[in-house]
């Protein structure tokens, strides 16, 4: 009797050693722990991989921002040739100083030959020759910025539904330039020259600040670089500038429409003097001809025009909103 007891025990103990051991590696239990176990450590690197190239797409961006930023700061001392290119002009420098060198001629010669005095000739060429050339170049900038924004947005569009279309960057940039209106033409036949001869497109698309300098044109530069160096959907990014961008625009006729009624007031202000003044000439031309034959009335006339200059700057300060 003991000894059929003790194989009892010693078979029941035999066989949860192997129940324990033995069984697990027979149906295959042992390997489903190994394979949830590898599984789930492979969740965490997963995981740890997309960080690691989230992180690294963002340092691409903050790259590529820090860069523009450093340019963008050496490009606020325009050189003259630069100048004249932004204007929309093909003169070199000497044709500029030579222009300038006319004008300063003819002002001079004008005021003397009138008897206006000799200061006031020297001060009317010193301002014909070298105020009036700079102030015709920013005339013609501004005059062709405003031009290249109410195309712009327009020419995003382009390029948004031919990426969507499966057009390469290049192809939207060619259609731009062969059928968009002056000077986006242009500025677009620029990019796809530039980049002919080497250089990266984002880089080509970011040399169009330098030629238009307004941000609508350096948000377009960041988007193309930050694209060709990180990657990502182009097509949604450029639909987002475009959005930007007519909002901007929208803004821009907003403030316009709102500061309208002070520009009207100032240019009445700066009219009122001079228009008195002619219709006291043309009432009682003796009462008032004092002014430009006697050295004093002369005296009082500059200091009443540098006086209403000065006023005239004030108020357009007032009134030029910026955003």
């Amino acid at each position: 009797m003991n000894t059929l007891a003790l194989f009892a025990l010693v078979s029941v103990a035999m066989g949860g050693v192997i129940w324990v051991f033995v069984y697990p590696l027979i149906s295959g239990e042992r390997r489903a722990e190994q394979r949830k176990e590898t599984v789930s450590r492979s969740v965490p690197v997963a995981r740890a991989t997309a960080a690691r190239s989230q992180k690294s797409r963002r340092e691409h961006v903050e790259g590529s921002l820090k860069d523009l930023e450093a340019r963008n700061a050496k490009a606020k001392s325009v050189a003259l040739h630069v100048r004249i290119a932004q204007a929309g002009l093909s003169w070199s420098k000497r044709q500029f100083f030579i222009i300038a060198g006319c004008l300063g001629v003819t002002g001079f010669l004008l005021f003397y030959l009138i008897d206006a005095g000799l200061l006031a000739a020297l001060a009317m060429g010193f301002a014909a020759g070298l105020g009036l050339p700079f102030w015709i170049l920013k005339f013609l900038k501004k005059r062709r910025e405003a031009k290249f924004m109410a195309g712009f947005p327009d020419g995003v569009d382009i390029i948004v539904r031919g990426i969507k279309a499966g057009l390469p960057l290049l192809e939207s940039l060619r259609i731009i330039a062969v059928d968009a209106p002056e000077p986006l033409k242009s500025e677009f036949q620029a990019i796809i020259e530039t980049q002919a001869i080497g250089m990266p497109l984002g880089e080509a698309c970011g040399k169009l600040y330098e030629r238009i300098p307004v941000a609508e044109a350096n948000f377009f530069g960041i988007v193309i670089a930050i694209q060709q160096k990180a990657g990502g959907n182009l097509s949604e990014a450029l639909g987002n500038l475009s959005k930007v961008l007519r909002e901007r625009k929208k803004m821009r006729a907003k403030i316009q429409a709102m500061s309208m009624e002070a520009k009207a007031s100032a240019s009445i202000i700066a009219c009122l003097p001079v228009a008195v003044m002619l219709l006291v000439y043309l009432s009682s031309p003796q009462y008032i001809e004092l002014l430009w034959t006697h050295p004093t009335g002369r005296f009082m006339m500059a200091c009443s025009a540098a006086w209403m200059t000065c006023g005239v700057l004030v108020m357009r300060k007032m009134i030029n909103f910026d955003f």
